[in-house]
């Protein structure tokens, strides 16, 4: 059985309030989005997230008509519902992560330095830049996601989904970990820093499938540490 729209929404709050506290956005910079079934639960503009609670519900249908809440939804709208209508996205986080911003003013692509790559599809790809809540930076994003979760916005950040929204979030705290590691790893005068090859990060992609717990309770560790 599906989840509520109260359910999800708790889940929402909970993980927007965590993309402050660990450090991805500030103010009220980013959102995040979840879908159950047509409708999109989806942070609104300009609202602290400590200030928003059960009753402050923002939902839209999946062409953008608010369905719920009187709360004007995310000015990013547009790059949500373009993922929603792409794939088969079941929640989207969108980040103004320090470390990740930085890479995408630098390169077209953050290379494999971490296997963990894999986890979003191979080297993350940095979409050109175009005015924040526009459909240009939504058509940028989608094809810098063309078989990928995530990818990089140049000079703005990050946006990634998953299968859960714990997913999403998890993947965009290791895209913000990875960036981090790779401007540490190239900013070493006279080094260039390894890099994986596909047939790696195929391997691990393979194993991450299989990663976490299994119907019988028992944990498979041959993917993350």
């Amino acid at each position: 059985m599906g989840r509520t729209r109260a359910e999800a929404w708790r889940e929402l709050v909970d993980t927007a309030r965590r993309t402050v506290a660990d450090g991805l956005v500030v103010g009220t910079s980013g959102n995040v989005s979840v879908r159950v079934g047509d409708t999109v639960l989806v942070t609104p503009s300009g609202v602290a997230y400590d200030r928003l609670g059960p009753d402050e519900l923002c939902a839209v249908d999946l062409d953008g008509r608010q369905v719920a809440g009187e709360l004007r939804p995310t000015s990013e709208l547009p790059l949500h519902l373009a993922v929603y209508r792409a794939t088969g996205a079941a929640a989207v986080v969108h980040t103004h992560a320090v470390h990740a911003t930085a890479v995408s003013t630098l390169v077209d692509e953050l290379p494999a330095v971490h296997y963990m790559t894999a986890a979003l599809g191979g080297p993350v790809r940095v979409a050109p830049y175009a005015t924040y809540g526009s459909e240009e930076l939504a058509a940028h994003a989608l094809a810098a996601l063309r078989d990928r979760s995530g990818c990089l916005l140049r000079n703005h950040g990050t946006i990634v989904y998953g299968d859960s929204l714990r997913q999403a979030y998890d993947n965009t705290a290791q895209l913000e970990w990875m960036c981090r590691v790779w401007l540490a790893a190239a900013s070493v005068p006279g080094r260039t820093p390894t890099l994986l090859p596909p047939e790696e990060l195929d391997r691990v992609a393979a194993r991450l499938r299989d990663y976490g717990q299994r119907d019988d309770g028992r944990r498979d560790d041959g993917g993350r540490d």
